[in-house]
């Protein structure tokens, strides 16, 4: 298995092209990137940004160039010997006028050889209007006012034969065997081929024949007809406009589709096919059917079998139906498509180096029985994230926000009410199937004592109380892992309940480990009851946590991240490295990350807000004088001062973390914040929400926004020398953050930009365009950099500028890429520290085969930093007598500092800190000789 060394995420878009990211291969070769990594590159919608949003599987995009572009791209990553792991979207599709698969399913229904590619409820709950449709939420007011407002229209594609119903950019094909309606009064003596042709289209099979219908030919030969002659394509066009004129026929017409047109608003409570969490425009397939997995498949592991491609990273695995199934088959068809062999034949003994989009809770393992090198390492933003929050700070940060906000707040009562709400609303509908479906096995099952709504009420609790994304149960087989996970929140659920019969919660756990018997028609019930429970839970979870419950708990925001609990407040250091010897041990090949692009906020934000937690008084003092200044600039909304203080605490917390180098461009950043806080109270579901938008709210938060970044605000005055110092703090967090990504065991990622400071939040924001240009220069200044010059990357002024991040990551790749095996297969050994700043080290290194290398980071600076200096550095003799320990076999070895050049002699058994962080704010040793 080809293992990367570091990564590089690029997103690739329009403005982010196979030629562009060729360009910049020699640049990433330089910095030390082993692998570009690359988002979905597949055929996506037009003008996507992410690629997420596949309409082709089997296409490359070609918004990013062409196949002979990508070619040359792979050819330049070669010529590097560099490696391309690619994003893979095997859960959903892009649906819309774009994808092939999904007009088909829309114009034939269940006949379509595509209906179960999608996960479509076709029997709708049971509701006969709905039974053998899907239903498409698009429309922006109710049907009727649509309809007769005249906003739907019928379209004739004379060049394939084709009729569809319009609404502005979205196209809605019409199932041939309802051309009569449109063609038939049409047809007349002058048409004589046209009425032959309607009575055949009359005999097309029903849609409830599957397999039978194939009527390509049939398009094609009214195609054939309207070029061939002009009264045909006149009586054609006259029945369009005859059936746009009549409002009645055209619903008639719409009524007789596989399909049935809404409002948008109604997605939430009757969708009938899952969804991508709550994005109607996503919709789930079912990659369980091997038919399925070839056909979305076939590109991905051509690419693979071609060596084009050199690992995969799997997004959003815990939405599948059976995500280990999924895994096995996949490395069994990548073994088939790089020997040639088939997949019954193919072994596992190489396979390839495969990534997932896991996000494991706090206590949660990646599961043993994937065979997968690792996470996409959001637990591991967490975990190193962790070690810059002060645990003594946590009261004093309580009180500032609780007294700020005027109340208190408790993360696990937001968490657990923001996944009630996602489940009355958005994801409503998806309950109500559940719901459905465990009732049918109640009764099958003679529990005939409980109700649909006791149900639903049952699951909802205990969906809340779930403490992880998902269990994994299959047929068969229910791990004890997965046992306590369900008996756990099914606890929780019961003893919060005030109904006194309770026996419901025992029925749903029955259901959930599969112990109910009965007939096999009753045991697949319960299977496939299981099986879609375990599908539900995760989009709850990262709605209600990632979407909604983090921006609502906003007490220290750096906490509240992809993965992250906000409720636990900071990691100590014996339990960093007890996680990274986990790791080393079990997964040494995973993704190491600092920012994806998910992350609500980059690493050097992150780094800044952490900060406040060793300054909680003179973060509290900041925010009751700026609510003081700013009190004037909020304005009344329904009786309330807007914004809320909550809003308010969020907003400040943001401007200090994105504030921007050099404090340049501010009315560039002033868009960017009032853009932030919009999609931020929208999240939040409190004040206004994406659905229900409250334009007096948003309008309000916006010109406070205005008002505070105003060139000469008082606000300014008051604002900026605090930020400096929290700047400071910040950048030294950031770069100890940086060199133990870079140095623990796993596989480092940077994501696009980032190696320089990078201050983005949450998506669009952190997808703007990167200036690799700047990036390519300064690489090629710091390559003239003498180590012994790099103390003047600290000077005050020069630091801001980012090229003290760049030459850390330069200088920590080149050291992973001149000593491979030490990073990827050394052994991982923790060093104490020892004396009056012990707590504010993190040391460990990484030892194999006689080569060894120490890494000294620290951490917790307020106490060790001057406010303004003039360096970024504390003086040697804030250490005092803080010390590394070393055990014997490295204190015999001599090393010298990677980052500045000196020469570090040991011999005894401990390494003086204001010694070894005299020149620079990190130190990375490598065993000399």
């Amino acid at each position: 298995m080809r293992v990367p060394r570091a990564t590089y995420r690029l997103q690739f878009n329009r403005d982010s092209t196979f030629s562009d990211a060729a360009a910049m291969i020699p640049y990433l070769a330089e910095l030390g990137v082993s692998d570009l990594y690359a988002s979905p590159l597949a055929r996506a919608r037009p003008g996507s940004t992410h690629g997420y949003d596949v309409v082709d599987p089997n296409a490359l995009n070609p918004e990013l160039g062409t196949p002979e572009d990508f070619d040359r791209l792979v050819r330049v990553l070669h010529a590097h010997e560099m490696g391309l792991l690619l994003d893979i979207v095997p859960n959903h599709m892009g649906i819309g006028s774009d994808n092939g698969w999904w007009l088909d399913l829309l114009e034939n229904g269940p006949a379509s050889p595509y209906a179960s590619f999608f996960d479509v409820d076709w029997s709708a709950g049971g509701r006969s209007e709905l039974s053998g449709k899907v239903l498409l939420p698009v429309l922006g007011d109710h049907y009727r006012t649509v309809l007769e407002g005249g906003e739907l229209e019928l379209a004739f594609d004379a060049d394939r034969g084709s009729l569809s119903a319009g609404y502005y950019e979205h196209r809605f094909p019409l199932d041939p065997k309802t051309y009569p309606l449109v063609l038939g009064g049409a047809a007349s003596g002058d048409a004589p081929e046209l009425d032959a042709l309607v009575q055949v289209l009359r005999e097309v099979p029903e849609r409830d024949e599957v397999g039978r219908r194939d009527t390509t030919a049939l398009k094609e030969r009214l195609a054939r007809l309207c070029a061939r002659s002009s009264d045909v394509a006149r009586a054609v066009e006259e029945g369009v406009q005859r059936t746009n004129d009549d409002s009645d026929a055209l619903h008639t017409l719409l009524e007789a589709q596989a399909y049935r047109l809404a409002y948008w608003r109604v997605a939430g409570d009757e969708i009938n096919y899952r969804r991508f969490f709550a994005v109607n425009d996503l919709a789930g397939i079912r990659v369980e059917d091997g038919r399925v997995f070839e056909a979305s498949h076939r590109l991905t592991l051509d690419l693979v079998g071609q060596r084009s491609v050199t690992g995969l990273r799997i997004d959003h695995p815990d939405g599948l139906y059976d995500p280990t199934g999924y895994l096995k088959r996949l490395q069994k068809a990548a073994g088939a498509a790089l020997t040639g062999e088939t997949e019954a034949t193919t072994s596992l003994r190489e396979p390839l180096y495969v990534l997932v989009e896991k996000i494991p809770a706090r206590h949660e393992r990646l599961r043993e029985d994937w065979p997968v090198s690792g996470t996409t390492g959001y637990e591991f933003i967490n975990l190193a994230g962790g070690l810059f929050v002060d645990p003594a700070g946590e009261a004093e940060i309580d009180a500032a926000y609780h007294r700020f906000i005027g109340g208190e707040m408790d993360y696990e009562g937001v968490l657990y009410e923001r996944k009630m709400l996602v489940m009355r609303t958005a994801l409503a509908s998806e309950l109500d199937a559940l719901s459905r479906l465990l009732l049918r096995i109640s009764d099958y099952g003679r529990s005939y004592d409980f109700t649909a709504s006791v149900l639903r009420e049952t699951l909802s609790e205990v969906v809340a109380r779930f403490s992880v994304y998902r269990t994994y149960v299959t047929p068969g087989s229910v791990s004890e892992t997965d046992r306590r996970y369900v008996e756990e929140a099914v606890s929780r659920a019961r003893e919060a309940t005030s109904a006194t019969d309770k026996g419901a919660y025992d029925f749903v756990s029955d259901a959930l480990l599969l112990e109910l018997d009965g007939p096999e028609e009753y045991r697949n019930m319960v299977l496939r009851f299981a099986m879609k429970f375990q599908q539900y839970t995760g989009p709850v979870m990262a709605k209600g946590t990632e979407d909604a419950a983090f921006y609502v708990y906003n007490r220290l925001v750096s906490l509240n991240e992809v993965g992250g609990e906000p409720d636990l407040f900071g990691v100590s250091v014996p339990e960093f490295h007890h996680s990274n010897a986990g790791r080393a041990k079990h997964h040494p090949h995973t993704m190491l990350s600092s920012s994806t692009h998910d992350t609500k906020r980059s690493e050097d934000v992150r780094a800044r807000v952490s900060a406040l937690s060793e300054i909680p008084g003179e973060w509290h003092d900041r925010l009751v004088r700026w609510a003081s200044l700013n009190d004037p600039h909020r304005s009344d909304v329904g009786g309330e001062p807007t914004p809320s203080r909550n809003d308010q605490y969020l907003l400040y917390q943001t401007l200090l973390g994105a504030w921007p180098p050099g404090e340049k461009g501010l009315e560039e950043f002033r868009v960017r914040i009032r853009a932030y806080m919009e999609k931020a109270i929208r999240e939040a579901q409190v004040h206004t929400s994406w659905t229900d938008p409250d334009d007096g709210y948003e309008a309000a938060v916006a010109r406070f926004v205005d008002a505070l970044l105003t060139p000469d605000a008082p606000f300014l005055r008051e604002f900026l020398p605090f930020q400096r110092r929290v700047a400071r703090l910040g950048a030294l967090n950031s770069l100890s953050q940086t060199l133990i990504k870079l140095t623990a065991p796993g596989v480092p990622d940077i994501y696009q930009g980032n190696e320089l400071w990078d201050f983005s939040l949450v998506d669009p924001d952190n997808r703007r365009p990167v200036d690799f240009g700047l990036r390519k220069n300064l690489l090629a200044d710091l390559g003239r950099l003498d180590p012994s010059g790099a103390r003047s990357l600290l000077e005050d002024g020069a630091w801001q500028e980012g090229r003290l991040k760049l030459y850390l990551t330069w200088k920590a790749l080149a050291l992973r890429r001149a000593s491979p095996d030490l990073f990827a297969r050394g052994e991982y050994v923790p060093l104490e520290t020892s004396g009056e700043h012990a707590d504010r080290l993190v040391a460990f290194a990484r030892h194999h085969e006689g080569e060894a290398a120490i890494m000294a980071a620290p951490r917790l600076f307020a106490r060790l930093v001057e406010a303004d200096g003039p360096l970024l550095l504390p003086a040697p003799d804030a250490w005092s007598d803080t010390a590394v320990r070393l055990p014997a076999e490295l204190a015999e070895s001599t090393y010298r500092n990677a980052l500045t050049g000196e020469k570090v002699a040991t011999g005894e058994a401990s390494l003086p800190v204001r010694e070894l962080l005299r020149s620079f704010p990190v130190a990375l040793l490598r065993s000399d000789g």
